[in-house]
């Protein structure tokens, strides 16, 4: 516990009288059985076990009684540096058992809120024009002929947008937000995302455990971190957005007022845009659990505040960040690597 220094135990009885002695006082030395040499000084390994219990349960019990001869040398280390690290640690021996505990609170009121979100989407989203969502969905898909209805431009807009959302957060979540704690895979969600969107994707976030896994660097020239990694990937995502932003703004208020209505009375439509809304919410938070996987938060930290523009600052950033074998992150040796 205490290196380099002379220890008396203070479980003794007291000390006799001083009574004169005829040897000089520099000749004395107290006995060996109470002395431990810096040689000595590391406890036993039956010691050292309960060690920590005493520190840690009976604070004030556990007293450290400097012998008066004072035998530390300058080069010696302080002599409460190892008393003082049990303390901090809680009397674990270590900093790293904190660590394997985690805060189940965010995961809990995450799970609450999509249960809530699930239960107004099913029950309480309204649903006014039952006939028209499916005449509307009809049309979206191709399904239908043309009629000579036009479709609202700020509701096709919104559409195909939805079409990229996964693509987006499929380049945000692979690989750097697996989960190398817990056995859940990222892709079964994100796969099933683009048919549910956001929906999909919360309860992977309720049961996400950080950090991801290393990559190998095989890994990375494979189906499908090839395709998402990809700068031509990301360009495209980027490009198909900004088309369709544009596309959706150049219809007049009129139209946009029309989509509002749709918006109050179609479940379809209603469902659709709060899809959106959290997608956009939580896209900044994977930007930013990318960015630090790929140690790029120092130089891109200036595309945080652009990724709370829905779907184009994220897409910006996946054009901007670095691959990952060009980031200093951790990669995972090959199989045929010693």
């Amino acid at each position: 516990m205490i290196a380099s220094c002379s220890i008396i135990s203070c479980n003794f009885s007291p000390l006799p009288p001083k009574v004169n002695s005829s040897f000089p006082r520099s000749s004395f030395s107290p006995p060996k059985s109470l002395v431990f040499s810096s040689a000595e000084s590391n406890p036993s390994p039956r010691f050292s076990k309960i060690l920590p219990f005493l520190i840690n349960r009976k604070k004030g019990h556990l007293q450290t009684c400097r012998s008066s001869f004072n035998t530390q040398t300058p080069q010696d280390p302080p002599l409460v540096s190892e008393e003082n690290e049990l303390l901090a640690n809680g009397g674990n021996g270590g900093g790293d058992g904190g660590g394997e505990e985690r805060d189940w609170t965010t995961s809990f009121l995450l799970f609450a809120f999509w249960a809530g979100l699930m239960y107004y989407v099913f029950f309480l989203a309204p649903d006014q024009t039952p006939v028209t969502d499916v005449y509307f969905l009809k049309k979206l898909l191709n399904l239908k002929g043309d009629d000579g209805f036009e479709m609202n431009p700020v509701l096709v807009a919104e559409w195909y947008i939805m079409g990229l959302w996964p693509l987006l957060y499929s380049m945000l979540l692979l690989p750097t937000a697996r989960s190398s704690k817990s056995k859940i895979p990222v892709w079964p969600f994100v796969t099933m995302s683009f048919f549910g969107g956001a929906y999909a994707l919360i309860p992977y976030f309720v049961l996400w455990k950080p950090p991801a896994p290393p990559v190998e660097e095989s890994e990375l020239r494979r189906w499908p971190l090839n395709f998402l990694e990809s700068k031509l990937t990301a360009a495209i995502t980027m490009a198909a957005g900004v088309a369709i932003t544009v596309y959706a703004f150049s219809a007049g208020g009129d139209l946009w007022k029309e989509f509002y209505q749709y918006f109050k009375g179609s479940k379809f439509i209603h469902i659709m845009t709060i899809d959106f809304g959290l997608l956009s919410t939580f896209a900044p938070f994977w930007v930013y659990n990318d960015m630090t996987a790929r140690k790029w938060d120092g130089k891109g930290s200036w595309l945080l505040p652009l990724s709370l523009i829905p779907f184009l600052g994220p897409a910006l950033y996946l054009l901007l960040r670095p691959s990952l074998s060009a980031a200093p992150i951790a990669l995972a040796p090959t199989s045929d690597e010693p």
